[in-house]
């Protein structure tokens, strides 16, 4: 009895680790995949030098191996150098004491939020650059069996809103039937790929309110429509075009903007919007209407 006892344990343990690691592997395949790039950089907050027993280039070659789209962070692409948050950011966690190198790698947002972290790895190995290869080898088999496929969260869920007198459906209409619908007023689709307008709304009666020029109704017409995109906006005019993409802060009245070249802050001002750049040495304010 005893003896079958033992003789299961290391079953149940091999049990244990295949399940633990099939949990590891799932969790960072659905975390991941929401990034499409991983952002290295060339010297750890861990290390006094840059690309220190050459940890730096081990753990991009480690991320390429496992099909992530690695970068170092002085080479960003040019997409990724405008919008950070469609990267994330890996840093190392040093733990190491006398007798042991130990590592973990840590991967972060743009606004250092902890996504996804692996195991701890391991060396005993007495030269630094041997043991923080093994250690960083050991961290990465959380990534073993991991398929990686970028999902564009933006691309897959396109953002339908109105561009007059913001509204998307008239709720209740009753027509002369009785019958009670849903009607769509516009049908509006911003994406990167797809740029989309369709005017839906009910032919007018004939009667007025006033003498109002096209254009006065509802929102002015410069007002630009804020369409959720991970971690932030992007604001587009009623063309539609995007004019803005803003980025999430620990204050809720203020973003990160961005605009090809110029990049700045968003932050409200009283009820009004306040966009602050610099254009070369020069810094500049606009106001902007912003319905969200």
């Amino acid at each position: 009895m005893g003896q079958e006892l033992i003789s299961t344990l290391p079953m149940k343990y091999l049990l244990f680790a295949l399940v633990f690691s099939g949990a590891l592997i799932a969790t960072a395949q659905s975390e991941l995949n929401s990034y499409k790039y991983i952002i290295v950089p060339k010297n750890f907050d861990a290390f006094k030098k840059e690309n220190q027993y050459h940890t730096s280039t081990f753990i991009k070659h480690l991320l390429l191996q496992n099909g992530l789209n690695a970068v170092y962070d002085d080479e960003l692409p040019e997409d990724l150098n405008s919008n950070r948050c469609l990267g994330l950011l890996v840093d190392l966690l040093d733990e190491s004491s006398m007798f042991s190198t130990k590592v973990i790698a840590v991967f972060k947002d743009c606004k250092a939020v902890e996504v996804y972290k692996t195991q701890q790895g391991n060396s005993k190995l007495k030269e630094y650059k041997s043991a923080y290869n093994e250690a960083l080898q050991m961290a990465f088999n959380s990534l073993k069996g991991f398929q990686y496929t970028y999902k564009d969260t933006v691309k897959e869920k396109p953002v339908t809103v109105s561009f007059r007198n913001d509204v998307q459906q008239l709720d209740k209409m009753e027509p002369e039937s009785g019958v009670t619908a849903d009607v769509k007023v516009v049908e509006q689709e911003a994406t990167p790929d797809q740029q989309r307008y369709k005017n839906m709304e009910p032919v007018p009666s004939d009667m007025v309110k006033g003498e109002e020029e096209e254009g006065d109704q509802g929102m002015p017409e410069d007002t630009w429509y804020a369409q959720e995109i991970p971690n932030g906006y992007q604001l587009v005019d009623n063309t539609p075009q995007v004019r803005l993409k803003i980025f999430k802060t620990s204050r809720p009245d203020v973003y990160i903007a961005m605009r090809d070249n110029a990049n700045g802050l968003l932050y409200r001002e009283g009820s009004r919007w306040i966009w602050e750049y610099y254009q070369g040495d020069d810094r500049r304010t606009e106001e902007i209407r912003i319905k969200f």
